[in-house]
């Protein structure tokens, strides 16, 4: 163990220096975060005698990570994304805001414009031979419990080989397909067809999983489907839910599960539902109702500006 240098002046003074406290040019509030985070990381040093050798593994790690693009799939196997939204539950609680749906973490496969339908539409383009047929449907409805005309749903998920769209490594996959963004009726309702997606894990051979395989831990998601839904004079929710029966269903490695997120899949093969979504075979329904919550004092107080892949 090496003698403590941490609280000494001359390393409290280095750590200024280099975080630009001491220079009038720069942003006050990157050098601010840049401090605590350079402090931190020199106290763990100390704390935890992290050696040398430790030390550029872990800068290796960082260029591995962002070189095969990681960076948003660790911060939520790491618990960051939920960390975050524990706090936004507690500052909701602290004003005395009441949520309906529980939000849950956005995940780093969005994509921007999806294409736009009205009241109802189908998100798969039938390319999927291995999928099973879903129907989703429900209302969305405001804070003062009533639905919500014209709200905005926007739905993204996976295929039965647990890729997206955009982000397909085989390349089957055409743009946006299994995405839409769809604007409720005029009773607040939406519905889509698409297939039951399959979960994914993270890919073995990357920085990721390598990282978790450290700690112990699987890299694997449950069956799920993204929602982001805004309205009116309501602030934005991002949510997602997770499909009933899967065995990963309370084991998420992005920690995204939510009690009132685990809506029921129910099968339906009687010919008067089949005839009711106008198919022609078996199909899964999950109904989903969506609550939002309204504005704070007239603004989002919780939205979220990352950046994010557009097409």
């Amino acid at each position: 163990m090496s003698a403590p240098i941490f609280h000494t002046p001359d390393v409290q003074d280095f750590l200024r220096l280099a975080s630009g406290l001491n220079q009038d040019g720069g942003n006050p509030r990157t050098k601010q975060i840049i401090h605590r985070i350079l402090s931190d990381l020199f106290k763990a040093i100390e704390d935890l005698d992290i050696t040398p050798d430790e030390y550029w593994a872990g800068v290796a790690y960082l260029n591995q990570l962002g070189a095969r693009g990681e960076a948003g799939l660790l911060s939520p196997g790491l618990g960051l994304d939920r960390y975050f939204d524990m706090r936004m539950d507690a500052e909701d609680a602290a004003l005395g805001v009441a949520n309906g749906t529980p939000r849950t973490i956005e995940g780093p496969l969005y994509v921007a414009g999806a294409p736009v339908v009205h009241g109802h539409g189908r998100l798969d383009d039938g390319s999927d031979t291995a999928g099973h047929t879903l129907i989703m449907h429900g209302t969305v409805y405001g804070a003062d419990g009533q639905p919500l005309p014209g709200a905005q749903v926007e739905v993204w998920h996976a295929n039965t080989k647990g890729f997206y769209s955009h982000f397909d490594p085989t390349g089957e996959q055409k743009p946006f397909n299994m995405r839409r963004t769809i604007i409720a009726d005029a009773q607040g309702r939406y519905k889509f067809q698409s297939i039951v997606p399959m979960g994914y894990g993270c890919p073995p051979d990357g920085p990721t999983q390598a990282l978790l395989n450290q700690l112990g831990r699987h890299g694997n998601r449950p069956a799920h489907i993204h929602l982001f839904v805004t309205a009116d004079g309501h602030r934005k929710l991002t949510t997602q839910i997770n499909i009933d029966g899967d065995p990963l269903v309370f084991d998420d490695f992005a920690y995204a599960t939510r009690e009132g997120l685990v809506p029921p899949l129910t099968e339906r093969s009687d010919e008067a539902s089949i005839r009711a979504h106008g198919l022609s075979g078996p199909f899964a329904e999950i109904v989903f109702d969506i609550r939002l919550s309204a504005l704070v004092d007239g603004v989002d107080n919780q939205i979220v500006d990352r950046p994010r892949l557009a097409a």
